[in-house]
């Protein structure tokens, strides 16, 4: 097989069925067009075996031919609830809602792939289950209950890809270990005494209450956390007060906590405690705090990141060792049930002014990554002995 040559020969069909999904674009648990669009293409095919509403919403797709391995390839396919600002001819259509993280290009090069592998039944030997997943903006996603519906059943290793705009375009990048950081959050609830401006005394102060939490906070990772260990707290959001002159009797607070190790993540949680425990006796406050599990980290598998890097050199492009993100992907769950490894496609252009970053009204990524996402993924399946 010349997959250089088979992959030229998709360009077209991947930038239209991105462009259609971009123009058509649905929430996370919302996806009915969209996996109806996913469902006919593959109807289209021959050889392939096609399970529906795994996990609810996701479709696996397997082709199998001779003895072999089995690999499992995945996509992604929700949007978010972002209003799209690009001047261009395939922004979204409907409004407050596009694709600014690039699911969009992962379902197209997904299809692509399979395409690919049912023109070619002949050079198979194993399994290919190709994933296409539901939910992965919107926790709790839509990994883990496919997993729990068997996605991952006969699976020996399991690989995704994601486009990255932040990387200008012609390289892959992947790292041993772990890559994404466990995207927690939590939402506190500050209740004291309301009051009059000019009466302070006769008044429990939320604001000043939270306002000293937001500040002590910041001391977690620097003073609590080893400091070889990575962690991230923020505070993103504080809600409080009606009036210039009323003392707020409520005040909340909401932020992320981004982890790789879980007891890392433990400690930060009762750090929180600890300061709001604190908080109650000094202020005189009560408080809720409501904290929310993220994805697990994304820990790659060493002998399958050797995989992505012999394919990416057989793919012709260039091999980065990318730096820890903290970002989250719910791709973390199928590493815990099977071998595998995920990689970031770069996916900017700066000439072209292709630089927003992702979860942005002007998000875009340049269409040659598709390309470059499928040529690895197809010799990864070289490598694994599939092709």
């Amino acid at each position: 097989m010349d997959i250089h040559q088979l992959v030229q020969n998709e360009t077209e069909q991947l930038i239209q069925d991105r462009r259609y999904l971009h123009m058509n674009p649905e929430l996370s648990f919302e996806e009915t067009n969209t996996y109806a669009f996913i469902l006919e293409q593959l109807n289209k095919l021959k050889h392939f075996n096609i399970r529906e509403h795994v996990g609810e919403k996701g479709i696996v797709a397997s082709i199998s031919n001779h003895e072999g391995p089995s690999i499992a390839l995945r996509a992604d396919f929700d949007a978010l609830p972002i209003q799209d600002q690009k001047d261009v001819p395939y922004k979204s259509k409907i409004d407050g809602v596009m694709h600014a993280c690039g699911h969009d290009g992962h379902t197209s090069i997904l299809l692509a792939v399979a395409r690919i592998l049912d023109n070619h039944f002949e050079h198979i030997h194993g399994t290919v289950v190709l994933l296409f997943q539901f939910g992965e903006e919107l926790a709790p996603g839509g990994a883990e209950p496919m997993t729990h519906d068997g996605a991952l059943e006969g699976v020996d290793r399991v690989y995704g890809n994601h486009l990255w705009s932040p990387f200008e375009v012609g390289a892959i990048h992947c790292k041993y270990d772990a890559m994404l950081a466990s995207p927690d959050m939590f939402n506190i609830t500050f209740q004291g005494k309301g009051g009059h401006g000019a009466h302070p005394d006769t008044a429990i102060d939320t604001i000043v209450a939270m306002a000293t939490f937001i500040t002590n906070i910041q001391t977690i990772v620097s003073r609590n956390v080893p400091p070889t260990s990575e962690a991230v707290l923020t505070i993103g959001k504080v809600t409080a007060g009606n009036a210039f002159n009323i003392i707020s009797d409520k005040a909340q607070c909401t932020g992320t906590v981004r982890t790789f190790d879980p007891e890392v993540k433990s400690l930060v949680k009762q750090c929180l405690e600890n300061e709001l425990k604190g908080l109650s006796i000094a202020k005189g406050i009560t408080y809720t705090l409501d904290y929310i599990d993220g994805y697990p980290a994304v820990i790659n598998h060493n002998d399958c990141v050797d995989v992505i890097k012999r394919a990416t050199e057989r793919a012709g492009l260039p091999y980065e060792t990318m730096e820890q993100q903290m970002i989250g992907e719910d791709f973390s769950y199928y590493l815990q049930h099977k071998p595998g490894a995920f990689f970031f496609t770069a996916a900017g252009n700066a000439a072209q002014n292709i630089t927003a970053p992702h979860h942005h009204p002007l998000f875009d990524f340049d269409e040659r990554a598709m390309n470059d996402a499928l040529n690895v993924f197809l010799h990864i399946l070289a490598e694994e002995g599939v092709l």
